[in-house]
């Protein structure tokens, strides 16, 4: 007898019947109860990948986690000279731009990627010369690079857009004080890579504090440049001598977004996780919201922490912020909770205009959410309803990973392209959480869908 969700499926997808893409099927409103490891931090990895064009020698990256982004990356760098060998089942990267044959970041890869744009700050240091196409990635909003032009023209480059790429030439950099009017995490990040070897000393002020520019500025200190601040609002680099930086290897930070949604989905189907591999000082806000909610949260050890809550959550109001604030990641995963939880909430969106995508999905299951500018007013109801919904962006698709878990009945997610991007081996760890999720290869459906 076929399964009835495998015969829904082919009933509500086109082309014969015959699935276009990978799906995840969740059977929800079960309890997680177990231990997870999370992997490194996909924002940290592809800007230190970028950072090896510095370094005329093979880098090792260690805690490199399987992602749709970093094979992205690998691609953009290979386009540039770079060889890579990748080491899934060891999670490593030996990464040699001892010859770079290139400068020129193709559309068709770096529309695909937001964060593949660093390398040109790297190319213009090394190179003096990048040809990068204009940045793609998620359609959360409006992400201006106009920070990031300002940052390369002040160091003495000649930047203009021609044909959708952005090409920036300099003879030579030389280090400047530039003011950000935000702190943007991409512009701090490239400015930085091309200041590494200006001649003399650039000053970011109101530089992003993210911890993943702490992580690629402890990269390239470790390799040899000199670098103070990041993870504050100023950053100061000391130019040092091109050539200079030596190859090392490097362990890359556990990935807090991804750690933030685990613990989210644990309070959303009242359970009990022990979360290991992270750095509880990067979860400080998403911690303080979630035993605001009503949860308990323990540091049991320097790279562990146990969360669980035992009864509905509380609703509550969210104001997103730059780093130290909560994370605009997280609004996401963190509305699906309260779209569950006893009470209305307010959530505040500051950052991206269209990070309220998931809304009309949560919708979908019985979320009773109302949209009004960056606002979103949602209050709770008991329980969602699993049923089939798109994955918009990477982190409304974490959304309704949380979602579908604590839902009655099964929840099928499509457009996982978006989750591959940055949620590694995810049905794996929610089956050692005891989670009931499955990925189905819509074109190799040969066997019935059995979950439990």
């Amino acid at each position: 007898m076929q399964d009835p969700v495998l015969k829904k499926i082919k009933k509500i997808l086109p082309n014969g019947g015959i699935p276009l893409s990978e799906c995840i099927v969740i059977d929800g409103g079960t309890r997680l109860d177990g231990e997870v490891s999370i992997g490194g931090a996909k924002n940290a990895v592809l800007k230190q990948m970028a950072a090896c064009i510095l370094i005329s020698d093979t880098c090792k990256l260690y805690n490199v986690p399987d992602l749709t982004d970093v094979d992205t990356m690998i691609k953009v760098l290979n386009c540039l000279g770079v060889k890579i060998e990748y080491d899934k089942a060891h999670k490593s990267l030996e990464i040699d731009a001892s010859n770079i044959t290139g400068v020129v970041a193709p559309y068709e890869l770096v529309s695909k990627m937001r964060a593949s744009f660093i390398v040109l700050g790297a190319l213009l240091s090394r190179c003096q010369e990048a040809k990068v196409a204009m940045p793609g990635g998620c359609a959360i909003g409006e992400r201006r690079i106009d920070y990031h032009i300002k940052g390369f023209e002040a160091l003495g480059a000649k930047v203009k857009i021609e044909n959708g790429y952005v090409i920036a030439k300099a003879s030579k950099l030389v280090g400047a004080d530039i003011y950000l009017d935000k702190p943007s995490v991409g512009a701090t990040e490239n400015i930085i890579l091309a200041s590494v070897f200006a001649e003399g000393s650039t000053r970011i002020q109101n530089a992003a504090q993210e911890p993943e520019i702490a992580d690629l500025a402890n990269f390239l200190n470790l390799a040899g440049a000199d670098i103070s601040g990041a993870g504050t609002s100023e950053i100061v680099i000391n130019g040092v001598p091109k050539g200079s930086l030596k190859p090392i290897s490097y362990t890359t930070m556990p990935d807090r977004i991804e750690a933030g949604t685990y613990m989210a989905s644990v309070v959303a189907t009242r359970g009990h996780a022990i979360i290991r591999n992270v750095f509880p000082n990067h979860l400080t806000f998403v911690t303080n919201k979630l035993i605001e909610i009503g949860a308990e949260v323990n540091i049991l050890e320097p790279l562990t922490m146990e969360v669980s809550c035992s009864g509905r959550p509380k609703a509550t109001n969210i104001v997103t912020q730059p780093y130290p604030g909560f994370p605009t990641d997280m609004q996401s995963p963190f509305s699906s909770i309260l779209a569950i939880a006893d009470g209305t909430s307010i959530v505040t969106e500051n950052l991206y205009e269209n990070r309220f995508m998931q809304i009309g999905e949560l919708a979908r299951m019985g979320a009773d959410i109302h949209h009004d500018g960056n606002h979103a007013i949602i209050k709770g109801v008991e329980k969602l309803t699993g049923t089939e919904v798109k994955a918009s962006d990477l982190r409304a698709g974490g959304a309704l990973i949380v979602a579908g878990l604590s839902a009655h009945g099964r929840t099928i997610i499509q457009n996982i392209h978006h989750i591959d991007r940055g949620y590694e081996n995810l049905v794996d760890k929610l089956t050692s959480l005891g989670g009931h999720a499955k990925r189905v290869d819509n074109y190799k459906m040969e066997e019935p869908l059995l979950i439990k």
